[in-house]
């Protein structure tokens, strides 16, 4: 092969590069959030925040409980609820819809979910003393971040990451996600700043987000906040109920225990 040819075949290979970083750059967040309708209309909470209406599944139950739950980045919230309702049956229940979710107005992005969490934690805890907040999956981002700058009584978090940059570093390290990635959903740099009692539930084989970004996230926080618990039988997708270790977590927020 020539000098010549050889150049032609690199900067091909460079423009094919550039054209497939480019294309992700310009599509990724349809690679992270997969917008589901709601099955369930009923029992709903709308909330306007930045010129937007969001919806949350509500469960409303009178008493000082209530429960903040962030659902997986495919998950339709307002199923999740009656499986919680049975399970807590005397704490309210608010699910957000993210935004493009379940009726909810505009697009997801990190800023936008952020933004939607404080508005919902600032309408649950004018209303009740103990907040308990529940992340699944992508729901480790708002969930943390609520943590971390709100007074809350406890932090449940199921097969989480420590951040979105570093899960997409091991699903495409061929590409410089470092670059492009736009939500970051850094839960391990605002682990540190949670004070309230967590507990972190991850399975031992995740072929989704491999558990060592549980371990990472367990690490990030002060020592003694937070436990992590590995399920032998739970993987990423499993039903959400389907780990006792889950459910017992959960369980504390209906007893009180810290």
């Amino acid at each position: 092969m020539t000098g010549g040819r050889l150049l032609g075949w690199t900067g091909l290979l460079a423009l094919g590069y550039a054209v497939v970083s480019l294309l992700v750059f310009l599509n990724q967040r349809s690679f992270i959030y997969f917008p589901q309708p709601a099955a369930d209309s009923s029992g709903r909470l709308e909330l306007q925040v930045q010129g937007k209406r969001v919806q949350v599944a509500h469960r409303p139950h009178p008493g000082p409980r209530a429960l903040i739950y962030f659902g997986g980045n495919a998950e339709d919230v307002s199923l999740t609820r009656v499986e919680l309702a049975a399970l807590l049956p005397d704490s309210a229940l608010y699910l957000l819809h993210y935004r493009g979710f379940g009726g909810s107005e505009g697009s997801p992005s990190e800023a936008a979910l952020r933004a939607d969490a404080q508005a919902l934690y600032a309408h649950v805890a004018g209303r009740y003393s103990a907040v308990t907040v529940v992340g699944r999956s992508l729901g480790t981002g708002p969930a943390v971040h609520l943590a971390a700058t709100q007074p809350v009584q406890r932090l449940v978090l199921l097969v989480p990451f420590d951040s979105l940059l570093a899960v997409a570093r091991g699903a495409m390290p061929w590409l410089p996600v470092d670059l492009l990635l736009l939500d970051r959903w850094d839960a391990a740099a605002e682990a540190p700043l949670v004070r309230a009692p967590t507990t972190i539930v991850a399975a031992a084989v995740d072929r989704v987000v491999p558990n060592r970004h549980a371990v990472a996230l367990h690490r990030a926080f002060q020592p003694g906040v937070a436990k992590l618990v590995l399920v032998p039988d739970l993987d990423h997708n499993s039903p959400i109920l389907s780990s006792a270790a889950f459910r017992a977590a959960l369980q504390d927020q209906e007893t009180g225990s810290r």
